[in-house]
Order: C-alpha cells, then structure tokens, then sequence
C-alpha cells in the first residue's frame, strides 16, 4: 500500500521556516496503531491525516507519541495540500474532526483562513513546578480548555525563556504558552509541550485559540497581527470573533512522495 504524504511548512511563505506538518491522503481509515506509527516515523510535531467523505474531509492529527484534540499548523497545512496540490474546486474546505467539530478553511488571496473554537482563559494559580520549569516568574498565570498561559512583560522576555524540559515534562500540563506584547506586532507566544513528544512547537495555531480571546481584550482589537518567536518562526493573522476565531497564514510546500508499507 502507498500512502500519498506532504511535508508542508505553515505559517510562512518560505521553507525551513514556520511550522512543518506532514499531511497523508488515506482511501480509508487505518487502524489506530498505524496511524500513531506513521506519526512516530515522520518525528514531526503533527501529522495530519485525511479521509475525504463526499465534499468534505475527515481529519485526525497524531505527534509522534498521541492523537491530539486539535491542532492548526497542520490543518493549514492539509488545507494547503487540498488547494494547491490537489486543485481543490472551491474556496472553501470543511473538515470533519473527532474532537473539535467541524472546521472550515477560507482561501482569501495569498491567505488561508482558519475558521476555529475560542478557549477563554481565566486566572489560575500556576500548576506546581511550572514556573521554576520555565525558569521565569509572573504574576500572570491564566488557564484554558487543555494548556496553561503565563503573561510575560514583553517581547525580548519569551524570547529569552529557557525551559528546563526535564522538569515541565512533569508538570500537571500538556503544554504551556508564553506570551507577551510584540515589538512589531500585536503579541508573540511560544509554545512548550515535552509530555506530548513537542519541546517547543514552531508555531501553535491551536494555542491562538487562547491568545486571540485574551489579547483582543487587552488591546481592545478584534484584528490582530501575530508572531510565534521559536526559532524557525511564524506569522499569523488573527480575529477574534465572540465563540469563535479566525486564524490566517501561508504555506510552503517542502517535500512530495509516497509513504510504503
């Protein structure tokens, strides 16, 4: 059996940089074993995997080490694959998610646009051993529907986050997201998630379900100009939209083949 597969870097205009997702176009489901196993194969931080039923898309994401509930950089990436690679017909592609519902994609010019669920966040005592983790102190600690966020000063400081990733792997967290006002944009995050097989992501658009909420509030924008500052990077343009948010970002595409097995 040959599995079509793309490796497609998210949220940038140019390899290497952003994000990189492999997408794979299944005839069928595979057993879940296989699915985890190809994810572990690739060593990506997500694999998106896509089953088409009728115009719309079943779709799963896996990190080498568990399927997650909901992932961005990897449905902007599928959503790449659809329009530029497989000439998708439409402007439109919806997909069909276990754990998140239906998510649509919006292709608008040079942008794709994320159609996703906010996760407000509320204050909350920093889990045990969380902060000293990240070697970093706040008094800005809020949480959400799956990860933690802590509110830092400013740009230069996320940027100079340090994780001891020993110590957050056995933190009560699946992940953390660190943010701060940006210098030449609206806020900037990182991302750390060791106990799902991330150190650090990228570019997280499933965190940006969280920041858009929190900063639209803080900044009193609906319309706000984001960067994640790992070190590949990444851009995105976001709104927040009450119940939901909408997520834009470019593409790359890297690599092309057929997986065998």
């Amino acid at each position: 059996m040959k599995i079509p597969i793309y490796q497609v870097d998210a949220f940038t205009s140019e390899v290497f940089s952003g994000n990189p997702a492999a997408v794979c176009l299944l005839e069928r489901w595979l057993d879940d074993t296989q699915l985890q196993a190809i994810a572990e194969e690739n060593n990506l931080s997500e694999t998106a995997f896509l089953v088409q039923d009728g115009r719309d898309y079943e779709l799963r994401w896996f990190t080498p080490v568990t399927e997650v509930a909901l992932c961005g950089h990897a449905t902007l990436a599928s959503a790449f694959v659809l329009f530029v690679c497989r000439n998708w017909p439409v402007e439109v592609i919806r997909f069909k998610t276990r754990m998140s519902g239906e998510l649509a994609v919006t292709r608008r010019g040079g942008l794709m646009e994320m159609d996703f669920p906010a996760r407000p966040c509320r204050p909350q005592t920093p889990p045990a051993g969380l902060l000293g983790a990240l070697g970093i102190t706040s008094e800005k600690v809020f949480g959400s529907a799956e990860d933690p966020m802590v509110v830092l000063d400013g740009e230069r400081a996320v940027r100079e986050v340090q994780p001891d990733f020993g110590a957050l792997e056995r933190v009560d967290c699946r992940g953390v997201i660190v943010t701060a006002p940006g210098n030449r944009s609206d806020f900037v995050s990182r991302f750390f998630a060791p106990q799902v097989g991330i150190p650090e992501d990228p570019v997280t658009g499933s965190a940006h379900c969280v920041l858009i909420p929190y900063w639209a509030a803080i900044l009193d924008k609906d319309h706000l100009h984001a960067f994640q500052v790992s070190k590949r990077g990444g851009e995105l343009f976001c709104a927040n939209a009450g119940e939901r948010v909408r997520i834009s970002g470019k593409a790359a595409l890297y690599l092309e083949g057929a997986i065998t097995i």
